[in-house]
């Protein structure tokens, strides 16, 4: 099943557009790509005013406070949230305010929810944000998670990622179901972007992809590193590279895409200690999920592991490195 993206809405007219940088959004403004971003704190919000069956829209209010909580309690993150109150308004609609609501929408049979964005064109600023929830599924707040009924808290966890201006990642695996569509069979992300199965509360919780994803938007600190470098085939750079950093003394991952066509990627947001890189191919993933429809991304690459350990002190960044992979 999956979750929604983050729709772009420049100058408050809804349209979707490339993803641009390492699992965030970015908009092209005084000739450099710029960060998708809230600005001023705290960002402000409404919630819908209309109830669904299973969940009332002060439990709504109540899931929405938890899950922004999930986003600002992150070590090393300055960010800050107030819910305003409710309102008749839904979301997807061009008001000038940032609402959280359900809207049916049996039409989107593998959607449960989607984030849209208003934005400074030059400069990146978020404006406003909506997120819609799908009341054609069947909805939960138990605490252990309901069968059958997909978990608002882990739904919302995941869209206000991309409130914030996160994209998706692709740290997690899935199977084709027979009857259409994927099963996930793990993931190392809130933010990869298909929902485990109903019932589960798996994405309640932030994983170290996550959190290094936020600190690289909102860092308040210096005491987290970068990775940077290319990902080369036959000197040429590979443009939509997945690249991962293995913390070798938690096991923990995080990513990110190689995004010119120089092989370019950044790893923000790290923890200082020793990783394990490895570039592979987006060949089992749906590229619209993490890219624009019509971008072309290379996948005639193996895998391939760095030559050596790359150490991550505070605060900075070591040499770039070089990915070099090998063609299928």
């Amino acid at each position: 099943m999956k979750r929604g993206t983050g729709l772009f809405a420049g100058l408050f007219v809804l349209l979707a557009c490339t993803t641009h940088a390492y699992l965030k959004f970015g908009v092209e403004g005084n000739g450099r790509v710029q960060d998708l971003k809230w600005t001023m704190m705290p960002v402000r919000y409404y919630v819908s005013d209309r109830d669904v069956p299973g969940v009332s829209a002060t439990q709504l209010a109540t899931v929405a406070q938890t899950s922004f909580g999930s986003w600002s309690k992150v070590a090393g993150v300055s960010i800050s949230a107030e819910l305003l109150g409710m309102t008749s308004a839904v979301p997807f609609v061009d008001d000038k305010l940032s609402v959280i609501g359900f809207r049916a929408r049996p039409d989107l049979d593998r959607t449960l929810g989607a984030t849209t964005f208003g934005f400074d064109n030059v400069t990146g600023e978020l404006i406003e944000a909506d997120i819609f929830l799908n009341s054609a599924f069947d909805w939960s707040i138990a605490a252990s998670g309901q069968s059958g009924r997909f978990d608002l808290q882990s739904t919302l966890t995941h869209e206000i990622g991309h409130f914030l201006g996160l994209s998706h990642s692709a740290l997690g695996e899935t199977e084709l179901r027979a009857t259409g569509g994927r099963r996930v069979i793990g993931a190392q992300s809130i933010m990869f972007p298909v929902a485990f199965v109903a019932g589960s509360i798996e994405d309640r919780t932030l994983k170290a992809d996550d959190t290094a994803g936020i600190r690289d938007l909102y860092s308040a600190t210096r005491q987290y590193g970068q990775i940077a470098g290319r990902v080369t085939l036959q000197t040429l750079g590979v443009f939509g590279a997945h690249v991962t950093a293995m913390n070798t003394s938690t096991a923990t991952l995080v990513s990110a895409f190689s995004l010119n066509d120089r092989g370019d990627f950044v790893i923000g947001g790290l923890e200082p200690g020793v990783y394990l890189l490895r570039a592979e191919p987006l060949d089992d993933a749906d590229v619209g999920s993490f890219f624009g429809e019509d971008t072309v991304v290379n996948v005639n690459f193996n895998p391939t592991y760095y030559s050596r350990l790359v150490s991550v002190a505070s605060g900075g960044a070591g040499p770039p490195v070089e990915i070099k992979v090998t063609p299928k």
